[in-house]
């Protein structure tokens, strides 16, 4: 079934609805580490808040990466990685390093 028609105001609000429910969830999803995200889907919270604030540059909107971090993380960087952040693994090192030589 194809998606059904509809103008860009409503295409935007159901984007912008999907993006903050995906923040949410990784949010709620504290056990789940960036490390994991970017070996499973090649992305994590970082890419996110450097995607959301590459888009507000490109309004004319200045917007630092700790601040970006902070909307995407819910609280400071710095303080979601001393709540949440576990060490990697060798095994999530080495796999993360096969996906992404030179990262």
């Amino acid at each position: 079934m194809p998606a059904p028609e509809m103008d860009k105001a409503t295409q935007t609000e159901l984007e912008a609805a999907a993006f903050r429910r995906l923040v949410q969830h990784l949010r709620e999803r504290t056990d789940v580490q960036n490390i994991d995200l970017m070996n499973l889907a090649g992305f994590c919270r970082n890419c996110l808040s450097k995607w959301y604030r590459a888009a507000a540059e490109e309004k004319g909107i200045p917007l630092s990466d700790p601040d970006a971090r902070e909307i995407v993380y819910g609280m400071p960087y710095k303080d979601w990685q001393a709540q949440y952040q576990k060490e990697a693994s060798a095994e999530q090192k080495a796999k993360f390093a096969a996906a992404n030589p030179g990262h």
